[in-house]
C-alpha cells in the first residue's frame, strides 16, 4: 500500500536458533497433531506474534541509496553463480518472473549479512500467519508466493501503522479499506483483522492483476497505486517490464519488488544460509474464533479465561478499545487459542453477565438514560434554570443527570428530570409525546 511499511529488519529483539531448518519447520507444522498444553496460560514471552518493537521509531530501509549497498556485495561467502542457479530454480516453480540482476543480489546480500536475527523471528511469525494467507490466496486463485508480501508490508505485525496511516498486516489506507468492506468505527478497525484484511488484500490484488496482466506491475501498483504505475509505463515509452520502468516509479516502489523477491528467496533457501525459526508455542492452526452474542470487554473475558492480556490483544487487534461490540447486522468474533475455547464456552454465561453488570454500573452513574416517564421536552424560550425550578430539582442535578457541560439547549430535545426509572410525575408538569 502507499508508504509501504517494510521496516522489519531494523529493530527486532535477538533470537535463539532452533535445530531444524525453515522448510522442516513448515513441514512439521503441517503434519504434527495439535496438542493442548497442560498449563492453559501460554507463556507470552515465547510467542512470536506478540511484537513490542518500537516500529514507529524506525526508518524505512528502502530509502537507502543503491550506491550505499555495493560495499556489501562480496562480504558474504556464497557465490553469485550459485545465487543465479537458485533464482532460476525459483523462477521455474513460480508465476513471477524471477531473474538475477545486480539490484536484487544487493538486497539479498544486505539482508543476509545484517538482518539474520530479524529474519529468524519473521520465520517464526510466519508459522502463525502463512497458513491463513495460503488459505485465502488459494481461494482466490492467486500465487501462494504473495504471502511474502505481508512481510514486506508490515513485518507480520498485525497492528502495524505506517507514517501515512496505512494499517494492519496488508497496510490498507482508510479509503481503500472501506472500498473492500473493511469496517472502521470507534470500536473496530478491520484493517487490523488478520482474516478480513487478508481477504481484502486478495480481492485488491486480483483487481490489480486483471488491470496489468503482470504480477510485478500488480505488486508495484499495490504499493504506489495503479496511477503511478500507468504513469511510469507512459514515461518509459510504453514498456511493461517492471525492471525497465523501475526508474520512473516512486522511490519507495523502486525498492519494493527487490525487497519482495529478496524475502521470497531467503525464505525458500533459508537452510542454505543456516537461517531457522525458533519453536513457537502457538500457530494459526491452534486458534479458533467464537461469534459473540452480546457486547464484551477484554476485562470480562480475562476474569474467566486463563489467557494473558498481551496475547488476547495480539489475537484480537481489530478491537481498538478492548471492547467487542455487538450488532444484529454484522458478526464480531473473538479469537482464542483452541485449548482456551472450552474455558470461554464453560463460563460464557458468567462472562456476559459480568459485562452486563459493568454496563449497569455505567448506567447507574450520574448520567441517566432518558425515557418517556422521566423526561421533559424542551420548549421554545426555556432554559435550564426554568426547567430545574419547574420540577423542583437543583440546576446541578439537572446538568449531572443529563451529562451537560453547557447551558445551551435545543427546542424539542428531551432532558432527564428525575433519577427514577418510573417516576410518578405530575402530568400537568411533564410534556410527553
Amino acid at each position: 500500500m502507499k508508504k509501504f511499511f517494510f521496516l522489519y529488519f531494523l529493530v527486532l529483539s535477538p533470537l535463539l536458533f532452533s535445530q531444524n531448518n525453515y522448510r522442516s519447520g513448515i513441514k512439521a507444522l503441517k503434519t504434527s497433531p495439535i496438542t493442548t498444553p497442560s498449563n492453559p496460560i501460554l507463556n507470552v514471552n515465547e510467542l512470536a506474534i506478540i511484537d513490542t518493537s518500537p516500529l514507529s521509531n524506525m526508518n524505512n530501509f528502502y530509502f537507502t541509496k543503491p550506491n550505499n549497498l555495493y560495499r556489501e556485495i562480496n562480504e558474504l561467502g556464497f557465490s553469485s553463480l550459485l545465487l543465479i542457479e537458485q533464482l532460476d530454480e525459483l523462477d521455474k516453480q513460480s508465476l513471477f518472473q524471477i531473474q538475477h540482476n545486480p539490484t536484487l543480489e544487493r538486497y539479498i546480500r544486505v539482508f543476509l549479512k545484517d538482518r539474520r536475527e530479524s529474519l529468524s523471528k519473521l520465520m517464526d511469525k510466519s508459522l502463525y500467519y502463512f497458513p491463513l494467507f495460503e488459505k485465502y490466496l488459494d481461494q482466490y486463485d492467486l500465487p501462494l508466493e504473495i504471502k511474502y508480501l505481508a512481510i514486506v508490508e508490515s513485518a507480520l505485525q498485525a497492528d502495524a501503522i505506517s507514517p501515512s496511516g496505512a494499517k494492519g498486516l496488508w497496510q490498507f489506507m482508510y479509503n481503500t479499506g472501506k472500498e473492500y468492506n473493511l469496517q472502521v468505527n470507534s470500536y473496530v478497525d478491520d484493517r487490523f483483522d488478520a482474516l478480513k484484511s487478508t481477504e481484502a488484500a486478495c480481492k485488491y490484488l486480483s483487481k490489480l492483476y486483471k488491470m496489468f496482466n503482470d504480477w510485478d506491475l500488480a505488486l508495484a501498483a499495490y504499493n504506489s497505486g495503479p496511477t503511478n504505475v500507468k504513469k511510469a509505463i507512459a514515461r518509459s515509452g510504453g514498456k511493461t517490464n517492471y525492471w525497465e520502468i523501475r526508474k520512473y516509479l516512486p522511490a519507495e516502489t523502486q525498492g519494493y519488488l527487490p525487497a519482495f523477491y529478496a524475502t521470497y528467496y531467503i525464505f525458500e533457501f533459508a537452510d542454505s544460509h543456516n537461517l531457522t525459526p525458533q519453536k513457537s508455542s502457538l500457530t494459526y492452526l491452534e486458534i479458533d474464533t467464537i461469534h459473540v452474542k452480546n457486547k464484551l470487554s477484554f476485562s470480562s473475558i480475562l476474569k474467566y479465561v486463563p489467557i494473558k492480556k498481551e496475547l488476547l490483544k495480539s489475537l484480537n487487534p481489530q478491537y481498538k478499545r478492548e471492547i467487542i461490540p455487538y450488532s444484529k447486522h454484522e458478526k464480531h468474533a473473538l479469537t482464542l487459542p483452541v485449548n482456551l475455547v472450552s474455558h470461554f464456552v464453560k463460563n460464557e454465561k458468567s462472562i456476559y453477565n459480568s459485562m452486563n453488570l459493568s454496563i449497569k454500573k455505567l448506567e447507574s452513574s450520574s448520567i441517566i438514560k432518558v425515557n418517556k416517564n422521566n423526561s421533559h421536552i424542551v420548549q421554545n424560550g426555556e432554559n435550564l434554570s426554568f426547567i430545574a425550578k419547574k420540577y423542583h430539582i437543583s440546576l446541578t442535578q439537572l446538568k449531572k443527570w443529563n451529562g451537560l457541560q453547557t447551558i445551551f439547549l435545543i427546542e424539542g430535545q428531551r432532558l432527564v428530570i428525575s433519577n427514577k426509572k418510573h417516576d410518578d410525575l405530575d402530568a400537568n408538569k411533564v410534556s410527553l409525546k
